[in-house]
């Protein structure tokens, strides 16, 4: 059969669809592959210091073993999964923490109990190791607003702390700070906080940065804003000895206009472009968004319908341009009212009053988090150590009710995908396959999966480390 494409004609539109794909694929090159924290903790930058992070995980730890001492109580606090199984009395709870950590126990992962004692001893596990993956030293809400000289000091003095915590090993794997808005009120300030920070940092490090460090841009609404800090960053990298492009950003959307122009465009897709591939990631700011759409303060809440309706649109507007998203906090504190004055320790009464609202809010916060956690955010705000077990609490949670089925998936895809070819529909399916790989190396960088868990999905160790499934199947098929 004669074709009724000349070769000069399908020479053309084969270079046509090759530039555009390849314009798409700079536009949407899919999820980083990177590592993403789970939450950013907020702090005002007037209390930072090199072991802000260490004493944040011993308060999380001291909060736990006053509200709740044993899994038992902890499971039953949340509702967790097995909860209804678990025995009351001590005498049997410490009968089963004791078969649970026996090593000899070959089916105790069949008790339904086990589920909720591995939360809770991971939970520990990672307060103990690692309580705070991303630290955020605040000059905005956290902070407020201060004589010039006062912010000057401080942008001062937090810079050296960070200088001493890169020294000593003591950051969290992630950090960086939070600036004013470049509004016309208070963008003066915001440039001048920058600029002293950067370059004290960049003076007692010789030039070198933290590890995933990161400026916050708060109440992002015009490209202008973007443009104008990537303008900053340039000159701060060549008065400094810092490397070219080495400063990133991200971006806080906390107004309607951060989700619409007006034009009534998603606005999303200028604020990035303007950071000219700085953009590393944008925050959702919960309570200046529902605020901002007139909602009053008493039904301003990280599950509003008008804070999913903005996530969506962030979802769509970003999904596969590498920049990660991230979901607000919840601002209700699980802290008790009353605290021993003068040395008198509490009624019975006072301390039962404590519990009872600590409870509520941690339940509130498990909430939030695995709200958030269902609509495809992996990362939040938490502004409390107390904040941080409830963290930790909902996203293993998350992560292991659905480890069995996702190992299950993933080892059939694997075996599907590898007898099929690159030339085939391995492609179609890569994208498949690393959603299913993602979803173990979040696991696994949290804490939440074990690499042995890893064993159950038919991958290797060093597959999974590759962070790529295409690597993984080529690796297969050589």
């Amino acid at each position: 059969m004669t074709s009724s494409f000349t070769p000069d004609t399908i020479g053309n539109i084969n270079n046509y669809l090759k530039t555009a794909n390849t314009l798409f694929s700079e536009n949407y090159p899919g999820v980083s592959p990177e590592r993403q924290p789970v939450h950013t903790v907020y702090g005002g930058a007037h209390i930072f210091k090199e072991g802000t992070a260490l004493k944040m995980g011993i308060g999380a730890t001291s909060h736990m073993n006053t509200y709740a001492p044993n899994f038992v109580e902890f499971a039953k606090i949340l509702q967790l999964k097995g909860h209804d199984l678990i025995p009351n009395s001590q005498a049997d709870i410490s009968d089963l923490e004791d078969y649970f950590a026996s090593e000899s126990s070959t089916r105790k992962e069949e008790h339904g109990a086990y589920f909720a004692y591995t939360v809770y001893q991971r939970i520990l596990e990672k307060l103990s190791r690692e309580a705070v993956e991303d630290f955020r030293i605040d000059f905005e809400d956290g902070y407020g607003n201060r004589p010039d000289e006062e912010e000057d000091n401080h942008a001062i003095s937090a810079a050296k702390e960070v200088a001493k915590g890169m020294a000593s090993n003591s950051l969290p794997p992630f950090i960086g700070i939070r600036i004013k808005p470049l509004t016309e009120e208070q963008k003066n300030r915001a440039i001048r906080t920058l600029d002293i920070f950067v370059s004290t940092l960049s003076e007692k490090t010789s030039g070198i940065l933290p590890n995933n460090f990161v400026v916050t841009i708060p109440k992002v609404t015009i490209p202008e804003h973007v443009t104008a800090i990537v303008q900053l960053f340039e000159i701060l990298e060549e008065k400094t000895e810092l490397a070219s492009e080495s400063l990133k950003l991200e971006l806080m959307i906390e107004t309607p206009q951060s989700i619409l122009d007006n034009n009534g465009n998603s606005a999303l897709p200028s604020l990035v472009k303007a950071s000219d591939g700085r953009c590393t990631g944008a925050h959702f700011g919960v309570y200046d968004y529902t605020a901002s759409t007139n909602i009053t303060a008493e039904y301003q809440s990280l599950t509003h319908p008008n804070c999913d309706f903005a996530r969506h649109m962030m979802q769509v507007a970003l999904g596969g341009t590498g920049v990660r998203l991230s979901d607000g906090a919840t601002n209700i504190m699980p802290v008790g009212p009353h605290r021993p004055t003068d040395g008198n320790p509490l009624t019975d009464s006072q301390l039962e009053e404590n519990k009872m609202v600590v409870h509520n809010a941690w339940r509130l916060n498990f909430n939030n988090v695995f709200h958030s956690l269902k609509h495809g955010y992996y990362q939040g705000w938490d502004l409390h150590p107390s904040h941080l077990p409830l963290r930790y609490a909902a996203v293993y949670s998350f992560f292991l009710e659905g480890l069995s089925s996702q190992s299950v998936r993933l080892k059939s895809f694997m075996g599907k995908a590898a007898q099929a070819t690159l030339i085939g529909d391995v492609f179609d399916d890569a994208a498949t396959g690393q959603a299913l790989l993602n979803y173990f190396l979040q696991g696994i960088s949290c804490g939440a999966i074990l690499e042995k868990d890893v064993e159950k999905t038919g991958l290797t160790l060093d597959e999974i480390r590759t962070r790529s499934f295409k690597k993984i199947l080529e690796g297969r098929q050589s």
